[in-house]
């Protein structure tokens, strides 16, 4: 197992990246400043076993769902992401704008996923490859397949799909950004269109098993609607009425998301 680093210096790499995405526990007890933390919710998401499998984390980021899955005993973990913020499914007209803002905040595209890999000791092999681009080919197959909170940010969702339905030969775990309006309570919609801050749209709670099955896969649990809690370093606006309510029906303040378990077309 790599060394690993004392306090100080793990403090020093964490404050040399500019823009954390996730809340990661780090050793001596060091706390990324995150936009999200999943840490509150981890517990309560649908996880199959994964002791001793081949596991894929798509869209990794800084590597949450990555590094869950080698600290529940996953025998290799491959984390998967576009290697720079041009890659990403810009909306028309967007495409330079966002790039600068991402560059701006964030800093390096995956500068936090290296730096947090290095102060765990973590063995995660982080592979440049876009989800539409995922085949045997590419990265092989996996026995349990996590991918959080991509879907939002694809112009073509069904075709990422496709691609995670032709590398998982096992379980696959989607945790979703799911629509937390009027219709989606009263089941009136299934897909809520957004057309902003480079998403494109959002599913329902129904809207995210509905397309997962329509991709071919076979539900087999789903919980939610919960809250993702903000992190610390989120610019989280402040409360209206609309944010008070979501946060009645979510039990807590946050991102409204929802997790499904579902088997591989291929089982």
């Amino acid at each position: 197992m790599p060394e690993i680093p004392g306090p100080e210096a793990v403090r020093q790499a964490v404050s040399s990246v500019r823009g954390w995405y996730h809340t990661l526990d780090l050793p001596h007890g060091v706390v990324t400043p995150g936009w999200f933390d999943v840490r509150p919710i981890a517990a309560r998401l649908p996880w199959p076993d994964v002791e001793g499998t081949r596991c894929l984390d798509i869209g990794t980021w800084d590597g949450f769902y990555a590094f869950e899955l080698e600290k529940r005993g996953a025998a290799e973990v491959v984390a998967t992401d576009i290697a720079s913020h041009d890659e990403w499914d810009h909306l028309p007209g967007t495409a330079s704008q966002a790039a600068e803002y991402h560059t701006a905040v964030i800093g390096e595209k995956g500068r936090g996923f290296i730096v947090a890999a290095e102060c765990l000791g973590s063995s995660v092999r982080r592979q440049f490859v876009n989800v539409y681009d995922l085949s045997p080919e590419t990265v092989g197959t996996f026995d349990i397949v996590v991918c959080g909170a991509l879907l939002l940010h694809l112009r073509d969702p069904f075709r990422a799909l496709a691609a995670v339905a032709s590398v998982c030969r096992g379980m696959f775990l989607s945790v979703e950004e799911v629509d937390g309006g009027f219709g989606s309570v009263a089941g009136l919609q299934d897909l809520v269109l957004r057309g902003s801050n480079g998403q494109w749209a959002v599913p329902t709670v129904r809207g995210h098993r509905r397309m997962l099955e329509m991709a071919g896969f076979r539900v087999e649990q789903t919980v939610g609607p919960f809250a993702e809690p903000f992190g610390k370093a989120h610019p989280v606006s402040r409360s209206n009425t609309a944010a008070r309510i979501r946060s009645v029906w979510l039990r807590g303040r946050g991102v409204p998301k929802a997790a499904v378990l579902c088997r591989s077309p291929a089982l």
